[in-house]
Formats: C-alpha cells, sequence, structure tokens
C-alpha cells in the first residue's frame, strides 16, 4: 500500500469547517419497474455527470456526488480501498432490498499505468490529473432478476436524503442531444504509422524478450456539439447488448470483458483475447464460419491461453477452488467475434486481515492482465511505454463499483473513449492488438479498426 496519506473527500456541501465529516445516510427502498426496456436506466440520467454500469437492461445508474476519492501512482488501488471502507465505517444504512448493487455503493475508474503524480505537471492552473477515481453518488437506480430500487445517500446526517420525485428524474435532466457532424483525426500515432510500432513488438517478441505485448492506438473525434455522453450510452447499451455500458470520471464504453464479478463468495472473470472481425451484413453461416476459423487459429489461440493463465495465477491465491476451462468459446459481438473463457472460484474468506477480499482488491490483483498488457507482465508493460507513443490514461484500466460488503463488478475499459475535460465537444477514442510472434502489422491494424467502430457508431447522428 501506497505510504502516501489516504485521499481526503471533497467537502460536503454545508459541512462547517474544521469538524468531523456527518454520517453517510443510506436508504435503499424497492420503486415500481421502470417503463422501457434495454435502456431503461440510462433513460434516467442527467446529462452531468452520469454514472453507469448497465447489461441487458439490468444493473446499475447514479447520479449526483455525496463524496469523491481521487489517488494516485502505485497506491491507487490501496488508497480508494482504504477511503471506501473508512466511508463505510461511518456510514448508516437502512437497506430495505438486499440485493447486490443495493445500499452505499461506490463507481470506479483508474488508470491502465502507475505514472503518477510525479510524473505529470501539477500547478494551480493544471493540477495533476488522478490516477483513480472512486464516487459515492447521491442517487442510485438499480434493477436486477425482475427488482428495481433505488438508493438515496445523504450528506447532511439525516434520513432526508433526496426527495424520491427529484431522485428519480435526476437534479438536471436536459432533453439527451445528437453530437452533429464529427470529423476524426490521428491521435498520437498517426494509422500509417502504427504497423511500425506492431513491427516493434514483433521483432521484441521473436528475440526473446518476451511471449505477448498488447499495443494500443487513439484517435480523436471532435463534434460539431458537445458530446452528450447519455447519447452514447443510449446507444452503446441498446447494440452492445451482450457488455457492460458504463460511464466513469469522463470514461464512457460497452467493454465485453468483464475483469472480476465478486458476489456471496463466487468470483468470475470472463477473459478475452483472440479476435476476429466481423463485417457488416455477413450473414449468420458466414459468421460461423468465421467463428471456427478464430477457434481454429494458432496465433489466437497462443495469445487466449497467455491471457487465461494470467488471470488464473492472479485469482488463485485468493481462492479455495478455480475451474479454468480446458477451451475458450467464441463470443458474438456486432463488429467482431472473441475467443472467450469464463474462470470462476470460490473466494477464500480467510485471506484477508479483518473480511475476505473485496472485489476492488481482486480487480488490483489482477490488473493489468495480459490481455491488456502482455507476457511477462513486468517485461510487456516497459515495452508498452518505451513503442506505444500515447499516454492510455484510464483506457484499458478497471473500471466498474464495489459495494459495502466488498461484492462489485469491474471490466476493463475497452471499447472506450475519453470524454475531455477542457472541451466538451473533444472524444478520444481507443483500440488495442493483443501482438504475439505470428502477428501481422496491418492485420493488427485492421482489427484495431473494427475495435474502434463501437465508439464511432455511438458518435453518430443516425
Amino acid at each position: 500500500m501506497s505510504a502516501t496519506p489516504l485521499p481526503a473527500p471533497r467537502p460536503l456541501p454545508g459541512a462547517p469547517a474544521g469538524h468531523a465529516p456527518l454520517p453517510l445516510v443510506v436508504r435503499s427502498t424497492r420503486i415500481d419497474d421502470l417503463p422501457g426496456g434495454l435502456t431503461a436506466l440510462v433513460d434516467l440520467l442527467p446529462d452531468t455527470r452520469p454514472l453507469s454500469w448497465v447489461r441487458r437492461g439490468g444493473g446499475i445508474v447514479g447520479w449526483g456526488e455525496a463524496l469523491r476519492f481521487d489517488t494516485f501512482g502505485p497506491g491507487r488501488f490501496a488508497d480508494a480501498e482504504s477511503a471506501w471502507q473508512a466511508t463505510l465505517e461511518r456510514a448508516v444504512v437502512h437497506d430495505d432490498v438486499r440485493l447486490p448493487g443495493t445500499g452505499p455503493v461506490a463507481f470506479g475508474t483508474f488508470a491502465f499505468d502507475d505514472s503518477g503524480p510525479d510524473d505529470q505537471a501539477d500547478t494551480a492552473d493544471s493540477p495533476a490529473r488522478p490516477d483513480g477515481t472512486l464516487v459515492v453518488p447521491r442517487v442510485v437506480v438499480g434493477r436486477r432478476g425482475g427488482v428495481t430500487w433505488m438508493t438515496t445517500v445523504s450528506t447532511t446526517g439525516t434520513l432526508d436524503a433526496v426527495p424520491g420525485s427529484v431522485a428519480l428524474r435526476g437534479t438536471h435532466v436536459a432533453p439527451v442531444t445528437a453530437p452533429g457532424r464529427v470529423t476524426a483525426t490521428d491521435g498520437a500515432v498517426a494509422a500509417e504509422d502504427w504497423p511500425a510500432v506492431v513491427c516493434e513488438g514483433v521483432a521484441r517478441i521473436q528475440s526473446g524478450e518476451l511471449e505477448k505485448v498488447v499495443l494500443a492506438r487513439d484517435v480523436v473525434a471532435t463534434a460539431e456539439r458537445p458530446v452528450d455522453p447519455r447519447w452514447l450510452l443510449g446507444r452503446l447499451a441498446d447494440r452492445y447488448q451482450a457488455c457492460w455500458t458504463f460511464s466513469v470520471a469522463g470514461m464512457v464504453g460497452a467493454t465485453p470483458e468483464l475483469l472480476v464479478r465478486s458476489e456471496k463468495g463466487l468470483v468470475t472473470s470472463r477473459v478475452l483475447a483472440g479476435t476476429i472481425r466481423r463485417e457488416p451484413g455477413m450473414s449468420d453461416d458466414d459468421a460461423l464460419l468465421h467463428a471456427a476459423q478464430l477457434a481454429r487459429s494458432s496465433k489466437d489461440l497462443e495469445e487466449h491461453e497467455y491471457a487465461v493463465r494470467s488471470v488464473a495465477a492472479a485469482l488463485e491465491p485468493f481462492c479455495t477452488s478455480m475451474n479454468v476451462p480446458d477451451a475458450p468459446f467464441v463470443l458474438h459481438l456486432p463488429n467482431v467475434m472473441h475467443l472467450a473463457s469464463d474462470v470462476t472460484g470460490v473466494l477464500d474468506r480467510a485471506v484477508g486481515p479483518v473480511r475476505a477480499p473485496s472485489s476492488l482488491t481482486l480487480a488490483a490483483a489482477l490488473h493489468p492482465s495480459a490481455a491488456v498488457c502482455g507476457t511477462p507482465t513486468v517485461v510487456a508493460r516497459d515495452l508498452i511505454r518505451e513503442i506505444e507513443g500515447m499516454d492510455r490514461s484510464r483506457y484499458a484500466g478497471p473500471v466498474g463499483w464495489v459495494g459495502a460488503d466488498g461484492d462489485g463488478e469491474w471490466g476493463i475499459a475497452l471499447r472506450s473513449a475519453e470524454l475531455s475535460e477542457s472541451d466538451p465537444r473533444h472524444v478520444r477514442l481507443f483500440a488495442g492488438c493483443g501482438i504475439v510472434a505470428a502477428s501481422d502489422p496491418q492485420a493488427e491494424l485492421a482489427e484495431s479498426e473494427a475495435k474502434l467502430e463501437p465508439m464511432r457508431w455511438a458518435l453518430r447522428d443516425d
């Protein structure tokens, strides 16, 4: 754990200076189900800093900030965990629902790398960008297994958290606006130059330095009007139903990869590595042929094996038993198909000093997996820093939520975009590819284009 002091929460509105913060008062109650289908939850969100973790119409969304913790550097996960536990110690909870996602919940997003504030400018005009953020919303609405609930959080130490009628519709609900015409330009490395980066990665692998490295690129999109994150969330939740549609602290996307789910002692991680493009208009028969081709590809099976092995090794110390599939299945998405494996385990509740490790602790132990970094991890991460040529920020880092009991869900921020803090019309889109000895640079460029498609499509005005 970092030796730096625990991150202090942002001041609570109305809290007297120099006084201890008032306890959070949290209340979860059942409400009537929401009208609408797959986008019913995201349709509730306001246009300012929406929070989302939604899949197939279920999940949780939130808005408002009761508390926010920003963390930095290598201790970003441990500091966030400590701040969350300290918050829970002074929380008064009334949970009439008792389902995963009820009671106190914190949404989080963390940087891929642990560069920390020493590597960033830190001035009054340009403060260092946090490497991790946990947000405790003022309002959470969730839906799971036919049950819909609302959680409200008060920072005044009383039960009158937020009037239900106000809470359910958000604090500032404006009409969802389309971004208008969108233009795209190269990011840190031009598309025509990126195959040379891949070539260097392949050369290092063939020389024996490492077995696999994941290399990424970015594209900068500029919209005619300020980008409304709800526009992106609604389109992604509707089209990419098998993915987890997320929005936390400016990171928005629909990730197909579940880094870890911890629920009632069971742990699951969905590992994706090995990809083939699904062309627009491809018939079901052709899709099956391509899926069979992917399942037989020695290059993709090798890449997938590295990723599964790294996840299993990271989870094993926390589990009393595990199940690692012998062979992957093919996950079909609208733009690509992936080799996928669901690694599962039974959590060892004797591992932690006081309680079982939380989902955030598990996410920290798993990150970065070979699916987003490479093998061996340290060598691959160093090579990424050396040749990739861009700042990943929170792309490919953990994103998700944690509850009061430690259970939660954390994905990897893939198929994602970062909304600019300085210009609401600018968005950075990301895509990465696993590189092994047999990788072809032009094929990897084509794969990266396919992985950019979800966010490009979400930005469109059609």
